[in-house]
């Protein structure tokens, strides 16, 4: 073999072969390998035809049609998956070679694999890859994090592979060992969030408003064109316009509401609480997922809890239309102020320096949370990169200061009419905690006291540090004076 190819790609799956296909498309020829020699046949065969691709059926052509230092791209199931491709590539890497895993890994295993193909001098480098099948094929926003000598030799490449946006490609290089994949799974965290928003205003419309599906999707294709513009909000108001062919029914009616999940949000929730940063929206919308997969609980359920029959407002519709978009918008703001709250603690706590401006900036295009609010939230961490939570940038502040009300008149009718809105209420008391000077915490804390002797604080002496009661003694002398 003579012409090698710039780098390699193992893992078939359609995500694979659109990422090799943009990948070559862009001017760097590439390798391909898969476990099943099969799919390489057919993928050869079918779409690289006449193609600089590659395709090769072992391990060690495979390595050895690659330019040194080898660069490889894993495209494969997160978990053992990973290490098992990783233990079958390794025997015939040399120093300096460079392994990138492209899937949704786990920030610890990627840690964890840096560390040990460091032994080897290999280096590992975790990119998170977001767009779905369209993006890898067009332009994905990329989250690399790893060495950073490592990223300068494939950052031409994903540069170039990467979505385009009015300010440069949607990739930048986020800081050591797990810093993308960290980033990843908090974008994807943040993706379960605004799901799950939208799926509770489109249930407002259609059973607290009694709209149809197609003038529900009038409303979301009408909201695309304001703040609310975003990949999700687009797909959605397409999604309610197709019909089952079957039965002629809005085909979302005939979907079983039982909503699936591959573990990227359960995972932002728990490294949340391990590292102590509230994301409540992120948490409700898991929570609703796992809660939607008990269908035949619910359907049992429902015979015989029975809450408040919906209401069609009698309110003038096109005002609370207006009111749902402001709260919808809110609720979104709230959900990314907790995303990015999460990212900056994440890099404080394993010192990964992640720039929240960059991280905005390329989620702006290519990726599945894409939306004209990035570009807000971009500005804001440009201008005070120390800002400890969006919703005291002066901007959204004002906004959400100015559209509560109807917020609030929202999730009341939601509530009221038995319509549940997990997540938008989730955003609302996040805002209504975040900005209360004074929470009611300071009763749990006498609790803990009483029944613990975990201590407390004073307001009035700071200065004496940690104090304990005897409030059972307390509470006796008071009896007996009384």
């Amino acid at each position: 073999m003579t012409k090698k190819a710039k780098i390699g790609l193992v893992g078939l799956g359609v995500m694979g072969e659109n990422l090799a296909l943009n990948i070559e498309r862009n001017g760097y020829p590439i390798a391909v390998y898969n476990r099943s020699p099969d799919k390489v046949d057919v993928f050869m065969e079918e779409r690289a035809k006449g193609k600089e691709v590659i395709g090769c059926k072992d391990v060690k052509t495979f390595v050895e049609s690659l330019e040194t230092p080898r660069r490889i791209i894993l495209l494969v199931k997160a978990g053992a998956p990973v290490d098992g491709t990783i233990d079958m590539l390794r025997p015939f890497l040399d120093d300096g070679d460079i392994i990138i895993d492209g899937g949704n890994s786990h920030y610890e295993d990627t840690r964890r694999r840096e560390k040990s193909l460091a032994m080897d001098n290999l280096y590992f480098i975790g990119s998170g890859v977001s767009g779905g099948e369209e993006g890898a094929l067009n332009g994905p926003s990329l989250m690399p994090g790893g060495d950073k000598d490592a990223y300068e030799k494939i950052k031409p490449i994903w540069e170039a592979i990467a979505a385009k946006v009015d300010d440069g490609p949607c990739v930048t290089y986020l800081g050591p060992d797990g810093a993308g994949h960290f980033v990843k799974m908090v974008h994807n965290g943040i993706e379960y969030g605004d799901m799950q928003l939208i799926a509770e205003v489109y249930d407002i419309m259609r059973h607290g408003l009694g709209m149809e599906a197609e003038e529900i999707a009038d409303t979301f294709t009408e909201w695309n064109e304001g703040i609310l513009d975003s990949y999700l909000i687009e797909i959605t108001s397409k999604i309610l316009t197709v019909k089952d062919s079957e039965t002629n029914k809005p085909l979302v009616d005939v979907i079983v509401d039982k909503a699936g999940q591959k573990g990227t949000g359960r995972w932002t929730s728990q490294v949340a609480l391990e590292i102590g940063v509230p994301i409540p929206t992120i948490d409700a919308a898991l929570t609703a997922r796992m809660l939607s997969f008990m269908k035949d609980e619910r359907t049992v359920a429902a015979k015989s809890l029975q809450g408040p029959v919906p209401m069609v407002s009698d309110e003038d519709k096109d005002d609370f239309l207006d009111c749902l978009a402001e709260a919808l918008y809110a609720s979104k703001v709230c959900s990314y102020a907790q995303g990015m709250a999460l990212i900056r603690a994440g890099s404080e706590h394993y010192s990964w320096n992640i720039n929240l401006a960059e991280t905005a900036r390329i989620w702006k295009g290519g990726c599945i949370i894409r939306a004209e609010l990035l570009e807000e939230i971009r500005k804001a961490y440009a201008d005070n990169p120390k800002l400890p939570n969006l919703l005291i940038d002066k901007s959204f502040a004002s906004y959400i200061v100015g559209v509560q009300q109807d917020w609030r008149h929202v999730i009341n009718f939601a509530q009221n009419n038995g319509i549940p809105v997990p997540a938008l209420s989730a955003s609302l008391a996040y805002f209504d905690m975040y900005r209360s000077e004074r929470l009611p915490q300071n009763l749990t804390q006498a609790q803990r006291d009483y029944f613990g002797a975990h201590t407390y604080e004073r307001l009035d002496k700071p200065e004496v540090g940690f104090v304990h009661t005897e409030w059972a003694s307390l509470v006796k002398e008071r009896a007996k004076r009384s």
